[in-house]
């Protein structure tokens, strides 16, 4: 069964972050530091996902999609990160769950995406090893829950994006600027997926993935010096994170690190378990060139021009999805098991009319290419066995605030109110139509 779903993450849209035993995240931390987010925003209310599932799942019942990927807020669970366990929390993620199987979809939980317990950062966080393990502790009790009625669980969610953002960068939560020293932080969470794999199987979990978010990366030009860029930083957004994972080594990591001393005996055979399926966020290729003189990475990003854009400036070209999925194929061969887009979407400047209703053509447009785009990857025998809009809903787009929004649904924030959108509508006659053919 091909899955048609749309994806949203805790801190995006769950809100009541202080209520029933949630401890506190990096994010509750980072956005409540000035300067950090854009306009101060917060995720406390967020779309009260908390208080309004049931609604929600009114929401994707009505779209027709039989499967929702969404995360679980590891402080929920555990509000230190460690030890005593929150039943009120776990509590939470049963009534979603057994709420999405009563309406016909299937839940898919990613267990990580981005909010670790401050009380883990305060300890290192994934700078600190130890954190893999906590993780893998985290994972047994939502599995030990949850197992009997979920057979696909997501482990990470696009771990390159949480170090570089979040570690090297700056720009996400915790805030680091570590740069190149922000390397561990990739290991660290790739021997967490490893970990709570098994744990995840020990639970009894049929199927386990993870998601990356992976970019077609296009040299500037063919001469030699921009080429090498162009290879440098796809070792480092796409390699670095697919490569330990379905064939159990490191790409060569020389051009960031002399050494990698991070990496212990043992830890590729853990994070090479089997997988069952890899996830895949598609949003834009990424044009690279040679770094000017002094500069500390081994490439810079020219961006891609000559392509029409969204709200968020990212270039919108759908057939580098077909080119990564079918490039996917090629490097990795027999290794590549089936895939998921487990994120495709776009944020556009999506306004209530006077009729109440929002017109979104661009991202109908979007949509309709993207997912030919796939049917195309397909055709070339691809093993693409799944499709997830993001969004479900307008929500906290991390340091953007309020101020992009990429839902199918359009939400007031002051009131919380929910409005499908046109782009709402298509999708449930591409959906409903699509489902004859796949």
């Amino acid at each position: 069964m091909f899955l048609w779903g749309t994806a949203t993450a805790a801190y995006q849209i769950e809100g009541a972050v202080a209520e029933d035993g949630r401890g506190a995240s990096v994010w509750d931390t980072f956005a409540h530091e000035p300067g950090r987010t854009r306009d101060g925003h917060t995720g406390d209310v967020a779309c009260d996902h908390y208080h309004r599932w049931r609604e929600d799942i009114g929401l994707m019942s009505g779209l027709g999609v039989n499967a929702y990927r969404f995360s679980v807020a590891w402080p929920r669970v555990q509000p230190t990160g460690a030890g005593e366990v929150n039943p009120k929390g776990l509590d939470f993620y049963e009534r979603l769950t057994d709420g999405l199987l009563a309406a016909g979809i299937q839940p898919v939980p990613t267990l990580f995406h981005w909010d670790l317990p401050q009380a883990l950062q305060d300890q290192g966080g994934w700078m600190n090893r130890d954190t893999a393990r906590r993780f893998a502790d985290y994972a047994a009790i939502v599995a030990e829950r949850l197992a009997d009625r979920i057979p696909l669980w997501i482990t990470l969610n696009e771990p390159f994006v949480h170090m570089a953002f979040g570690h090297a960068m700056g720009i996400h939560a915790p805030g680091q600027a570590l740069l190149l020293d922000a390397l561990p932080v990739a290991h660290h969470q790739l021997l967490g997926h490893g970990l709570a794999a098994g744990a995840l199987r020990a639970a009894g979990v049929r199927e386990v993935a993870i998601t990356n978010n992976c970019t077609p990366v296009w040299a500037a030009s063919q001469e030699e010096p921009d080429v090498k860029a162009a290879d440098a930083y796809d070792i480092l957004h796409n390699r670095l994170f697919n490569d330990p994972v379905l064939l159990g080594e490191y790409p060569d990591l020389s051009a960031y690190a002399p050494t990698l001393d991070f990496i212990h005996d043992g830890d590729l055979e853990t994070i090479s378990a089997p997988l069952d399926a890899l996830g895949i966020n598609y949003y834009n290729p990424t044009r690279i060139a040679a770094p000017p003189p002094g500069e500390v990475l081994p490439f810079t990003d020219t961006g891609v021009t000559g392509y029409p854009t969204t709200a968020f400036g990212w270039p919108v070209v759908p057939d580098g999805l077909r080119e990564l999925l079918t490039g996917l194929k090629a490097r990795y061969g027999d290794a590549l098991p089936p895939i998921h887009i487990t994120e495709n979407g776009c944020s556009q400047p999506d306004e209530l009319t006077g009729l109440g209703t929002v017109e979104d053509q661009a991202r109908i447009d979007y949509l309709r290419a993207h997912i030919d785009a796939v049917m195309a990857a397909r055709a070339e025998g691809v093993d693409v066995r799944g499709y997830f809009v993001w969004s479900l809903l307008d929500n906290f787009e991390w340091a953007e605030g309020y101020h992009q929004r990429f839902g199918l649904v359009h939400v007031d924030f002051a009131t919380g109110r929910r409005t499908p959108k046109a782009s709402y509508e298509w999708f449930r006659e591409r959906v409903a139509a699509q489902n004859t053919d796949t």
